[in-house]
Formats: C-alpha cells, sequence, structure tokens
C-alpha cells in the first residue's frame, strides 16, 4: 500500500486570499516531489467543487462544514482525525494554520503562516475572536509532529507567542509568479473607474484590522490634494468596510474600492501602477510584496521585520503607523521612481521565490515526517 496524506481543506472556499493561493499552488505539484504517495483532500460541502478544479487526488467532503469560519474550525478540531481514520491516512497535512488540537493515529504536519492572532488589533470584539483562533492555532502547532511557515520573522513569533520548539519548525519561503498582463491593461481596469491621467498606487487584501488600510487612507489624506494619486485597494467584498472613512476624509475622488477583482483585473492593474503600497502591521510574508517586485512595479512597505525579509534591498519602507510620514515616503516614491535597472535587479530578487521550491521542500517535510522518529507530544 502507498504512503497516504489527507490535505485538511476544510477552510478552502476560493475566496480567503493567501493561504488558499498557497494551497493551490503547492499541491499540485506535490505528486512529482512525492512519488508514489496518494494524496487525498478533505472539503467542505461549499468549496469541494473548487478544490476538485487543482487538487491532484480524490476530494472527500465533510458535510457538516460549510463555508463559515466557525463550521470550519468545529471541523477541523474534531472531524478532520475521524476523516483521516476513515481514509486510513499514514499522515495529515493541515496548510490552513490549524486542524486538530490533540494528537492522533496518524502524523500531522501543520502550516502556520503567522502568529498574527496572538497581536490581535482591532475592537474589543476582534480581540475575543482573536483569543479563541490563538488558542486553537497553539494547541494544533504544539500537538502537530512538525511544523511549517512561510518565513524566519514567522518563525520566531510561533516559538515566542506557541511554544513551539525551534526544532520542530521548518520555514519554508511562499513563491511567487511571473503573470501575464491583457494585452490592453488600460481597457481591463476601466470598468473599476480607472483611467490615465494620475499616478496610480495599488494595495490588496482583506480588510482584518492588521491589514492597516485605515492607515493608508490617513497617509493619502495628508498628501495635498493636487498632488494625491489614485490609490486601488482591492478586497474588502461588496460592503467595504473602507468606504466610510473613504468618505470622512474627503477621499471618494481618489481611492477606489472595486472589491475582489479576477486574474486579469489583477494583472491589468500591476501593469497600470506606478507604486504598490503595502501599509500592513504584521504578516507570515507578504505575498503581494513580491508579486509586485516580479512584475517591476516599485514597492512601498511598512518599516516590519518580516516586509524587510521579504522586500530586501528591493523595496522602500516608511512608518505606516504615522500617516504624515507614510504620506511622505509615497509621494518620494512616486517622485523618485527606481530606473530600469533596479527595476530588473527588484525582479531578479522576486524570482528567487518560485512555488516549486515551496514545493519541493514542502514535500521534504512530509516525507521527514512520515518516515522519522515520532517526537513526544507537546504540551
Amino acid at each position: 500500500m502507498p504512503d497516504r496524506i489527507l490535505v485538511d481543506l476544510l477552510s478552502y472556499t476560493g475566496t480567503r486570499g493567501g493561504t488558499e493561493t498557497y494551497v493551490r499552488e503547492i499541491a499540485p505539484r506535490l505528486p512529482d516531489a512525492l512519488p508514489g504517495v496518494e494524496l487525498i483532500a478533505l472539503a467542505n460541502r461549499v468549496g469541494a467543487d473548487r478544490v476538485r478544479a487543482f487538487f491532484p487526488g480524490q476530494v472527500r467532503t465533510l458535510r457538516t462544514v460549510g463555508a463559515d469560519r466557525v463550521s470550519w474550525a468545529l471541523g477541523a478540531v474534531f472531524g478532520t482525525t475521524r476523516a483521516a481514520r476513515a481514509a486510513g491516512a499514514d499522515l495529515v497535512w493541515c496548510p490552513a494554520n490549524f486542524g486538530p488540537i490533540r494528537r492522533g493515529p496518524s502524523r500531522r504536519v501543520v502550516t502556520v503562516h503567522d502568529a498574527i492572532y496572538h497581536e490581535a488589533h482591532g475592537s474589543p470584539i476582534a480581540r475575543a475572536v482573536s483569543a479563541i483562533t490563538s488558542w486553537l492555532m497553539t494547541r494544533s502547532a504544539r500537538t502537530a509532529d512538525a511544523v511549517v511557515t512561510v518565513s524566519h520573522a514567522a518563525a520566531r513569533a510561533i516559538g515566542t507567542h506557541m511554544g513551539v520548539p525551534a526544532d520542530l519548525i521548518t520555514v519554508v519561503p511562499n513563491g511567487a509568479n511571473a503573470g501575464s498582463a491583457p494585452a490592453d491593461p488600460w481597457a481591463a481596469v476601466a470598468s473599476l473607474g480607472v483611467h490615465r491621467g494620475r499616478p496610480i498606487v495599488m494595495s490588496t487584501g482583506n480588510r482584518l484590522p492588521h491589514k492597516n488600510f485605515a492607515g493608508l487612507l490617513r497617509a493619502l489624506a495628508s498628501v495635498a490634494a493636487e498632488d494625491r494619486p489614485l490609490a486601488v485597494i482591492t478586497g474588502g467584498g461588496s460592503t467595504d468596510p473602507l468606504t466610510g472613512l473613504r468618505s470622512e476624509l474627503g477621499l471618494d475622488a481618489d481611492v477606489v474600492l472595486p472589491g475582489w477583482v479576477g486574474a486579469e483585473q489583477l494583472e491589468a492593474l500591476y501593469a497600470v501602477a506606478d507604486l504598490y503600497v503595502c501599509p500592513s502591521l504584521a504578516e507570515g510574508f507578504g505575498l503581494p510584496v513580491v508579486d509586485a517586485l516580479r512584475r517591476e512595479v516599485p514597492v512601498l512597505a511598512n518599516d516590519i521585520e518580516v516586509l524587510r525579509e521579504v522586500g530586501g534591498d528591493a523595496a522602500r519602507y516608511a512608518d505606516a503607523t504615522d500617516a504624515a510620514q507614510f504620506g511622505r515616503a509615497l509621494r518620494s516614491a512616486l517622485s523618485d521612481p527606481p530606473a530600469e535597472a533596479a527595476r530588473t535587479t527588484a525582479r531578479g530578487w522576486a524570482e528567487r521565490f518560485t512555488w516549486e521550491r515551496a514545493a519541493t521542500a514542502t514535500a521534504g517535510v512530509l516525507r521527514d515526517t512520515l518516515h522519522g522518529e515520532r517526537p513526544e507530544a507537546g504540551a
């Protein structure tokens, strides 16, 4: 019988950003890196068809889990071990931050992308939700046989906040794709209200508090109206929570909030953007920074450890918690763009991050966990 790996994709809906990009890129590459291993996915009832579109193996559905985070968490904690037993899995890989919180008969690898929930921002309700999530993540990580994470900054945070021993953590950086802009990118973004005539600043992401898009809006508001670029901030859904602050700051004509956009429009935005801005207060990796650099788009990022790790000398940095300072840095980046040679060097930096390398290294952790000695159970 071949070794069997159950991949816990109970969180997958096709609408959750970075962790879903991660598994969409790595899972299809695993058969080449793990020859002879049988892969089985465990999906929720909403996302199962989307999982089948990319997963290189059988897909089983846990019908009690839907698109909401509560049923996902309950399914991961209580349903994954039973599903692994029913599938005869030798190992469970949980690629979306957590899974079961107790040891089961199958070995388990968890990819913990960050420790952001341990450094909660936002309202008291948001912090309460973060406390529950961080506890579940900690229990899942500390009872796993191995932990994968995506940056050295994240590894240090996992050790500090979750108490996972350093020798159980493997850093496997994310990859990035080259992308392909449409033939007429301006035509592709016209329906978003993006047209020639002003510098274009681009940013992407969900609206969790640590993304700090409110800080970006305040930085834009600090720039004189006649010098202000047009900012396009994708994500946020049909009722973007940034809408109210945009109006309050008088930025209705300066900030486009298109919700989530398709792949073609996203590539078109990279093609027309003069600057990519990442104001995030915390990240596990910061994949859009690498995506932008790979497309030779200049980057301005918040000056935090993980974004310096990912952006290196190819990006610019400023304090995104200081609206006036970040606004000045934004104006400076637009008025003094990098030369062509610097853009080429930045692209070379970003091209070091590939999904092929990420998949090969992840497969190595899965293989070693399948066949190595099992560490003693964590607390």
